[in-house]
């Protein structure tokens, strides 16, 4: 079951938000184990308003509400967007027609995508071997790994290089003619021609012996050079495949985005009697939350608050900030109807339901109702986009900011660019909304919200529980004036 908002907002302040707070803190021990969907919420007060009218739509109410709440200072955002169409109507065909348009467009882009991110494995793969080959050739430098260092390379000389000559290639010879089962142990002790003279093997072995270990040194020189080259070659590819999978990603999230807007809700589940399936109905849910800072200085010298409020020293003290807040929620149900001068547009006339809301909230509270909203299904949007690249290039995260951030000896004192870090500003959390990370975040310990202290408990709290119920009011009484009603006093 998905929580609503008044259940998160009471999950974060059971004690004062939720009619059953005492008994889940018992229960549960802490707010962060309290599941969202057990709360019974409660609020300061609300107010109800129901307008039904075929020949009307919900866009006006809406907007007017919008543009009140923003007049009154309280900063609108929208927090739920759902709506439902009955499968029988000619609006759940359209939209369904365009959601698939998005979806094959972001799928066509994710699977470019994927082809990249094979790409960035493959030469992560590729690096992490020329870099163990180049470690061989490094310790050529040191007194104590020069010779397993070049045993080594002459393994892979042998393996790689002399094996293409076939059967007359050294291990070729030493396993399968006579006469030359020493080849292998000669090679892999001699070092140069001087070596060779001065080991005892018979004149078949040393012609053979000589030009190769000559083609050894010859490849030795150039092959270290040869391999750094490349190794640098496929640093830069790395560096490239990483800004093409970021632009493929810019490029699919917002044909992703509109095909999950455009996916329907169940609003009200499954068994909701106001959607029938052959019916022409939709239904839409929309949730506006506002909040207004307290202040404090100027409350204070309104005679709201005590006039010691007004003082500099004592405004230095208080630790946070406390909000009146106002929730406002639309359930509507309409019937969607084409306009005569846009036919790929609909109007919905119907009956809106229209409840305000009020909170006291401290920003401690709404910051973790904001974490709430991101972990729940009510902000869902682009979950699966994540998954998609940031789960699989979180695994790899390690590994391409060590390539793309390592020095080499000529520019140690150059700092490289923190690719790693550009890369998330492409990959919000979409539940950063995606906006954060392309390797994804750590999650950080949970803080228990402190509990008001004296202050806030006798002052700055009641003073936002005060004007958050006066404002809903407001907002009651202006809509229904505005529209010919009576109001409440």
């Amino acid at each position: 079951m998905v929580a609503t908002i008044q259940q998160i907002i009471g999950k974060v302040s059971p004690l004062l938000y939720a009619k059953n707070g005492k008994e889940l803190l018992k229960k549960y021990g802490s707010i962060d184990k309290i599941p969202a969907d057990e709360v019974e919420p409660q609020d300061l007060g609300e107010h109800n308003l129901v307008y039904d009218s075929s020949s009307e739509t919900l866009e006006p109410i809406y907007f007017f509400i919008l543009d009140l709440m923003n007049e009154f200072g309280f900063a609108p955002e929208k927090l739920v967007d759902s709506f439902i169409s009955s499968p029988g109507s000619g609006h759940f065909s359209e939209l369904g027609q365009r959601a698939s348009v998005m979806q094959q467009q972001g799928a066509k882009i994710l699977a470019d995508v994927n082809t990249v991110l094979r790409s960035v494995l493959n030469i992560i793969y590729d690096l992490k071997e020329f870099r163990m080959r180049l470690q061989y050739y490094n310790d050529l430098k040191s007194k104590d790994k020069k010779n397993a260092a070049i045993l080594a390379l002459k393994q892979i000389w042998m393996d790689k290089v002399d094996v293409i000559k076939g059967n007359s290639s050294i291990k070729a010879m030493a396993l399968g003619q006579m006469g030359f089962q020493t080849l292998i142990d000669a090679f892999l002790s001699v070092n140069n021609v001087a070596d060779v003279n001065k080991i005892d093997l018979n004149e078949r072995v040393k012609r053979i012996l000589i030009p190769r270990i000559q083609e050894f040194n010859i490849w030795l020189e150039q092959s270290g050079k040869e391999l750094q080259k490349r190794y640098e070659i496929e640093k830069t590819y790395l560096r490239s495949q990483v800004n093409s999978l970021k632009l493929y990603s810019r490029w699919a999230k917002p044909y992703l985005k509109a095909a999950q807007q455009l996916e329907t809700s169940q609003i009200g589940g499954a068994r909701n009697p106001a959607l029938v399936k052959t019916f022409n109905t939709i239904l839409l849910e929309l949730t506006l939350f506002g909040k207004k800072a307290v202040k404090v200085k100027e409350s204070a010298l309104e005679g709201k608050l005590p006039s010691d409020f007004t003082k500099e020293s004592f405004l230095k003290t208080l630790k946070r900030k406390y909000y009146s807040c106002v929730l406002v929620d639309f359930m509507f149900r309409g019937i969607p109807q084409k306009t005569s001068a846009y036919q790929h547009h609909y109007v919905f006339g119907g009956k809106a339901e229209v409840t305000f809301r009020a909170y006291a909230l401290n920003e401690d509270e709404i910051k973790k109702i904001n974490d709430e909203l991101k972990e729940s299904d009510v902000e869902d949007v682009l979950k699966l986009i994540e998954g998609t690249t940031t789960e699989s290039l979180k695994q790899l995260q390690k590994d391409i900011n060590f390539f793309l951030e390592e020095k080499t000896e000529e520019k140690k004192e150059k700092p490289k660019e923190n690719y790693a870090k550009k890369i998330k500003e492409f990959f919000p959390n979409i539940k950063k909304d995606l906006k954060e990370t392309f390797f994804g975040k750590t999650k950080s310990k949970k803080e228990e919200i402190k509990l008001d202290n004296f202050i806030e408990k006798e002052h700055l709290r009641p003073l936002a529980e005060e004007t958050a119920t006066e404002t809903i009011l407001k907002l009651f009484n202006v809509y229904k004036k505005a529209h010919g009603m009576p109001s409440y006093v």
